[in-house]
């Protein structure tokens, strides 16, 4: 039936196209914008797939390093989240909870908002701050670091003008 239908639709299509060639532009440019539109929104998926599986190696440094046995489960997630802010901070010069404040219009969290650039990024920092962290570094040391890196990075991927994204916020906060 599915084949059938698909036939009929060629069919179709291409007697339209031969009435006129306007339609034919139309058509093929609009399945031009279409699959182009699907590779974007499947690279973006992709990349923040990626950052969600390093995020795990983030989080693993955290537990092994940071957490002491001795705290319940909800203070750990307070530590979790403090520490996924000082990539939210190095990167987007705002912690989650800033950014929600300023996009209270807007669901999921700042990181389903990114830019397959800050995608890319921030996966790269994540499996940095894990490093860091098993280096001992303290946070604001690592903050400073990682802001570094995250301007480095995106000029490299998108050019110099998104350094003032980056650190526009940084030096005014104090949560660290």
């Amino acid at each position: 039936m599915i084949l059938w239908l698909y036939r009929f639709l060629c069919i179709a299509f291409e007697f339209a196209m031969w009435i006129s060639p306007e339609f034919k532009v139309y058509i093929v440019k609009e399945f031009q914008r279409l699959k182009e539109e699907e590779q974007r929104l499947l690279s973006w998926s992709a990349k923040r797939e990626l950052s969600k599986i390093n995020y795990r190696i983030h989080t693993d440094a955290i537990k092994h390093n940071i957490i002491p046995e001795e705290v319940t489960p909800q203070q750990a997630s307070i530590i979790y989240a403090n520490e996924a802010d000082v990539l939210n901070v190095a990167m987007f010069g705002m912690t989650a909870k800033q950014w929600r404040e300023v996009n209270a219009d807007k669901k999921d969290n700042i990181r389903d908002y990114a830019t397959i650039n800050e995608l890319i990024c921030l996966s790269n920092m994540e499996n940095l701050n894990a490093v860091f962290i098993d280096q001992g570094l303290p946070q604001g040391e690592r903050l400073i670091k990682l802001n570094q890196i995250a301007i480095q990075q995106m000029k490299v991927l998108e050019g110099d003008d998104t350094t003032h994204l980056l650190t526009q916020h940084l030096t005014d906060l104090t949560i660290f």
